[in-house]
């Protein structure tokens, strides 16, 4: 991570300069101040990456800028100056919070070496707290279970693609397991040692979207306390998996647009291009010829993320998978809850069989965890996996209309509150309410007093 801005504090013009020549040669945005209370000011209204300053000054020492810099913006790096002799105070600055010291006479040698420390420190600040943001549940599977023989093409394409650098559009229902081929198309990549960075575009608020993707200056906006890196940064050299990227506002598409097409932007607030080298990697469950023509996604955005197009079938179209991805979630809730090894029973396997999955691998998962909880012995017993028959399942028209009824029940359940409906439905707001205005207006009426008797 490079060193975008620094702040310089010392009273001493020739000083002052010298300085600044140093680190502008590393290309870095320089600000100076010639006494700790213009410090103090800047340091309020800005934000730096490091903060060089002198100890001992007119109005503020260096201590009570180190301070302020902390209530700033705690992770500003701190140089103090010091005189020679004067090894105390050094020790003192260091006791409360600064990153280095430089004793007076120090030549350009020490400024280099210490600028050269402060990049690597910047770096582990900015890793560490992508790895805060990113805690989630969701697990990478190493080994991909692929016994139907579509599945098995899609992993022979998969590995092919992973070569190329070009975008890829990963379409497939909801629960099909797009992000585990999105991560396994990272992983047998050339950047496979470098950053997988995912962006959930439905989870996101709109108002924060565009921070998520280009990051922000501080005091861009009302709540920017500080600098924060976004996901296009932090992919450089790496991936950008881009999940659900039809449920991206329109109004951000453009900027979106060209920051891919040209591989460049700037952060909310600020005026310095940044140029990014990303591999993207997109998923929807959408029908994207539906969602173009109703302009809910810009046809030029799709054509540029879609350069290697990737079709994941639903699961029940791939039976070959269910009972090997069934014993799969099998052993892995066994090595998660505890307890003795568990089978699936005959009945079990033709119950699931028989199933048609409209949740897809995500509904298996779930399925095969509920029967290991309530088993109390080594069989799982067909009456543990809590799904409908294939006869039941038959006799609805299209499991487009099954999702409409189960969405209208939800609704009805929470006295049409969308956001709690949401969230037992496992989908964001902007997907339910996207849902429920591509239903026609007599469909959906009549559809909603049909479910509600």
């Amino acid at each position: 991570m490079p060193i975008e801005k620094a702040l310089i504090v010392d009273d001493e013009k020739i000083l002052r300069n010298f300085l600044k020549e140093a680190l502008q040669r590393h290309g870095i945005k320089v600000t100076l101040a010639e006494d700790g209370r213009q410090a103090i000011d800047l340091i309020k209204s800005n934000s730096f990456d490091i903060i060089i300053t002198d100890m001992k000054m007119p109005y503020h020492n260096g201590l009570e800028v180190l301070k302020q810099a902390k209530i700033a913006d705690k992770n500003s790096l701190v140089i103090l100056i010091t005189a020679h002799g004067s090894i105390e105070d050094a020790v003192e600055a260091i006791q409360s919070g600064a990153f280095h010291y430089l004793i007076k006479p120090f030549s350009l040698d020490e400024i280099e070496a210490v600028l050269e420390k402060t990049k690597e420190h910047l770096n582990l600040i900015h890793e560490n707290n992508f790895l805060k943001e990113e805690i989630t549940t969701y697990t990478s599977h190493e080994n991909v279970i692929a016994y139907d023989p579509a599945m098995k093409q899609l992993l022979k394409k998969a590995n092919q693609i992973a070569k190329s650098n070009a975008s890829v559009f990963i379409s497939g229902e909801s629960g099909t397991g797009k992000e585990v081929i999105a991560s396994l198309i990272h992983r047998l990549s050339k950047r496979c040692n470098e950053s997988f960075i995912t962006v959930n575009c439905a989870a996101i608020p709109d108002t924060l979207i565009e921070s998520e993707f280009f990051g922000h200056e501080k005091g861009a906006f009302t709540g920017a306390l500080q600098k924060r890196i976004g996901r296009f940064e932090r992919a450089d050299r790496g991936t950008l998996f881009l999940d659900e990227i039809t449920e991206t506002p329109v109004s951000l598409q453009p900027k979106l647009l060209r920051a891919i097409q040209e591989m460049e932007f700037e952060r909310l607030g600020g005026n310095s291009t940044i140029k990014v080298d990303v591999r993207f990697i997109s998923t929807t469950n959408r029908n994207m010829e539906e969602a173009i023509k109703s302009k809910l996604f810009r046809e030029d955005l799709y054509y540029r993320l879609n350069v290697l197009p990737i079709h994941i079938p639903p699961l029940r179209h791939r039976k070959k998978d269910i009972i090997p991805l069934a014993e799969f979630f099998i052993q892995k809730y066994i090595t998660r809850h505890g307890g003795v090894n568990k089978r699936l029973t005959d009945d079990s396997k033709q119950k699931l069989l028989g199933y048609h999955f409209p949740g897809n691998v995500r509904e298996l998962n779930n399925v095969i965890e509920r029967a290991i909880v309530l088993s109390e012995n080594n069989l799982i017993n067909a009456d543990l996996l809590f799904i409908e028959s294939k006869d039941k399942a038959e006799s609805s028209t299209s499991l487009k209309e099954i999702e409409k009824v189960h969405i209208l029940k939800t609704l009805q359940k929470v006295n049409d509150n969308k956001t709690k409906a949401a969230k037992i439905l496992g989908i964001s707001v902007r997907t339910l309410r996207n849902k429920i205005s591509s239903y026609s207006k007599t469909g959906f009426n009549k559809a909603k007093e049909n479910s509600f008797h």
